[in-house]
């Protein structure tokens, strides 16, 4: 993620933090949903790649699944609130997606990815290190935001 998106999401962590699990229509009614009912019902014993976990709601949701969860998000500010959130329930690191992955190959059952790629410019080099660390087997579930949001202006 390149400097400008990271620090957007500084500046905007505590509100996230806050605000963004029941307010959001996008996320709470539309992304997450459609996210959660696209993995299975049970991830116990299986180990979690949560690439871009914010304040922590995914990786939230899949520890109560029974997964063992890693998280990794680029802000700084996000990766606090997630520790926040989660405690030492899940190693959370700060990692940027545009770098390789921190991790051994083939260490993850899933990766659940929710809206982070539209951030990057070349999704080549992730993708690469998602089906390094990924077992043979494992899934990626990955989620973007609507492509209408490359047309709006942000002030």
């Amino acid at each position: 993620m390149n400097k400008q998106v990271t620090e957007a999401f500084d500046a905007l962590a505590d509100r996230y933090e806050k605000e963004t699990d029941g307010i959001r229509p996008y996320n709470a009614y539309y992304e997450r949903p459609a996210m959660m009912a696209m993995l299975p019902d049970d991830l116990s014993g299986m180990d979690v790649l949560d690439a871009g976990c914010a304040a922590g709601w995914y990786s939230e949701q899949l520890l109560r699944l029974g997964a063992r969860v890693t998280a990794v998000d680029a802000s700084p500010r996000m990766v606090e609130a997630a520790k926040r959130r989660l405690g030492d329930r899940v190693d959370v690191r700060l990692h940027n997606l545009e770098d390789p992955l921190p991790f051994e190959a083939e260490q993850f059952d899933w990766i659940v990815c929710s809206l982070s790629l539209h951030y990057l410019l070349d999704w080549a080099p992730v993708l690469s290190e998602f089906a390094r660390v990924l077992k043979s087997g494992g899934r990626l579930l990955f989620s973007t935001h609507h492509p209408f949001m490359d047309y709006m202006q942000f002030d």
